[in-house]
């Protein structure tokens, strides 16, 4: 992993400390986490609105009329 050293205010870094376990690994962990689901919320966000740009048309749909047997 890369270390990423922020800053906080001490307001934000009172909250982060009462919300997050103890410890420096468990809020690095904390902040980690909430990384991750930003970057989530962010790709969501991005497909969400290419769908919405340029939505599926019927004729476009699978309609799985060829789709191929599985075989494992």
């Amino acid at each position: 992993m890369k270390p990423l050293l922020i800053q906080v205010d001490e307001h934000t870094l009172t909250a982060l400390n009462r919300i997050a376990a103890p410890g420096k690994r468990q809020r690095s962990e904390f902040v980690r986490q909430a990384i991750r689901k930003a970057l989530r919320q962010a790709e969501y966000h991005a497909m969400r609105e290419a769908y919405r740009k340029q939505p599926d048309s019927v004729s476009d749909a699978d309609d799985w009329s060829t789709a191929e047997d599985y075989k494992p």
